[in-house]
């Protein structure tokens, strides 16, 4: 009876060990995506919370760190993959970075810019002589503004700017500002909750440009392209449920930025408000595919603001090769 019970004890045990060999390691993914916890986020959620990710051998954590600069520790090899826009990409590649963008998660640049409706702002040309609020000089804010000029035929002597940090709305509800220079998905919710009529002039109205997407470097593309296929597909599911399913991906955004459940019912309208518009910015009705003209015109801006030196081979600056069929 004894003999019998070890026996069994083993054949148990092997069993046990059979089947953690045929469980495939999970390889982690620490992914920087450069801002705070927020609801624009929500595919990223949705594909870790309904195991998109893990269905792919993939355990993705997520660095907030607004220090970090990703596109800088992605050409160099310490992270796998990141969130970035267009820009960062060809800012990279022009120092030699080998990042390539490998899905388009925004169809529309989201930068644009917003004014009370008394500004009579309707258009670009409108711009002239105002007094407009901006983050910085600098980034996507500031790249965008200068594609909004050239789309009014002005240049940025044409109007006042000043660097007001994230203070958009503040600005505006207190007419320090004509304009300001914003995320379309954003700042303009906020400021119709405070009660506000506004204009909003979409950088993504007048020119195709490149926004968020999903970049890894080259290493990986030669190396592990099982992996980047992996990653596009589950980040590319997360994308398509959330823009599908609206209401839920809202409740699991709940459960990764902190507070978001207990914010009033004013608040929790203005936050859903704003994932709406950022689900907006994505739907396309070729999913993740890059648009090789909208590279084209990045190059082209960042060449006219002095931010590159020379034109770019924009066409290794991304790769739509790893799109699910």
């Amino acid at each position: 009876m004894k003999k019998k019970s070890i026996l069994w004890s083993v054949i148990l045990l092997l069993l046990m060990l059979t089947a953690c060999a045929k469980e495939p390691a999970m390889s982690t993914i620490k992914l920087p995506v450069g801002y705070i916890p927020n609801v624009q986020f929500a595919p990223l959620y949705v594909a870790i919370d309904k195991g998109y990710y893990a269905d792919e051998g993939l355990e993705v954590e997520l660095d907030y760190n607004m220090e970090t600069d990703a596109v800088a520790l992605l050409g160099a090899g310490e992270f796998q993959f990141a969130i970035a826009s267009g820009e960062q990409v060809l800012l990279g590649r022009a120092q030699e970075l080998p990042v390539v963008y490998v899905l388009n998660w925004y169809q529309d640049y989201p930068v644009g810019v917003v004014a009370k409706t008394e500004q009579n702002i309707t258009s670009p040309q409108d711009l002239a002589g105002k007094k407009i609020g901006i983050p910085g000089l600098y980034g996507t804010s500031y790249i965008g503004f200068i594609a909004l000029l050239n789309a009014g035929g002005l240049q940025e002597s044409d109007v006042t700017l000043d660097s007001i940090g994230y203070t958009q709305v503040e600005s505006l509800s207190n007419d320090m500002e004509d304009a300001a220079v914003i995320y379309v998905a954003n700042e303009p919710a906020k400021l119709r909750a405070e009660g506000y009529d506004v204009n909003v002039l979409a950088v993504s109205d007048y020119i195709s440009l490149v926004g968020n997407g999903l970049l890894t470097s080259q290493e990986m593309i030669e190396k592990q392209p099982d992996v980047v296929a992996a990653m596009v597909r589950a980040t590319s599911k997360g994308i398509q449920y959330t823009a599908a399913h609206p209401d839920e991906a809202y409740e699991i955004c709940t459960k990764y930025v902190d507070n978001l459940a207990s914010l009033s019912p004013q608040e929790q309208e203005l936050q859903r408000a704003v994932l709406d518009g950022s689900i907006a910015l994505y739907q396309m009705e070729q999913p993740g595919y890059s648009d090789p003209q909208a590279w084209q015109n990045m190059d082209d801006l960042l060449l006219q603001m002095g931010l590159i030196s020379e034109p770019l081979d924009v066409s290794a600056a991304f790769s739509n090769d790893f799109l699910p069929e």
